[in-house]
């Protein structure tokens, strides 16, 4: 006959166990929906990075392009065309043209280049295959930026004012001292830059 007293087995009971269980469900979901939000902050990230590095980019194509400027006029049937050409309501053409050299040495030779915007919020680069051309010719037009809700372009004027065409005047000199590029992004920022032109 066991006179002893009865000794419970050591270990968790049943409802310790479920609080146990219950804490590491907390804590579990707690984690899965904090990494969710790091791996969501991470994507937003990378987007805005490889956006601002396509954006970078675009600002030195277009300040190369600017600062090889030459006020060499496209002469070409039915009419000629001035050696830079801002028109802000363009539809079937760049927002602006303008005649660069080519950057390539010594023998360099002109070319026409633009820039404008699509409906599909994208700008564009426009390559003529000549300079001197006919009614016929057609530009190769190139996607440079995505992502873009507006393009604005202004034009600094010899009486240091900001015009939003160029020429404005038969007066005007070729080409303006400076251009300065606005852009509203889908994402909602504005980036403004100013480029000075040289001759």
């Amino acid at each position: 006959m066991n006179t002893g007293r009865f000794r419970p087995a050591d270990g968790f009971t049943l409802i310790e166990l479920l609080t146990a269980l219950l804490v590491l469900s907390l804590l579990s979901l707690m984690a899965y929906r904090g990494l969710g939000v790091v791996m969501a902050s991470r994507d937003r990230i990378q987007t805005e990075s490889a956006q601002w590095r396509h954006a970078a980019s675009f600002f030195t194509r277009f300040e190369r392009d600017v600062r090889l400027a030459v006020p060499r006029r496209v002469r070409g049937q039915p009419v000629s065309l001035p050696a830079w050409l801002g028109q802000p309501d363009a539809v079937q053409a760049p927002l602006l043209e303008f005649t660069r050299f080519a950057g390539t040495g010594e023998a360099d030779t002109p070319y026409r280049v633009g820039y404008g915007i699509n409906g599909a919020h994208q700008i564009e680069l426009w390559i003529w295959p000549a300079l001197d051309r006919t009614a016929s010719t057609l530009a190769a037009r190139y996607v440079v930026l995505d992502g873009v809700k507006r393009l604005r372009l202004q034009y600094l004027g010899p009486a240091l004012t900001w015009n939003s065409a160029w020429p404005m005047a038969s007066s005007d000199p070729p080409l303006p001292l400076a251009v300065r590029l606005e852009l509203i992004l889908d994402s909602g920022e504005t980036v403004v830059r100013v480029f000075a032109v040289h001759s």
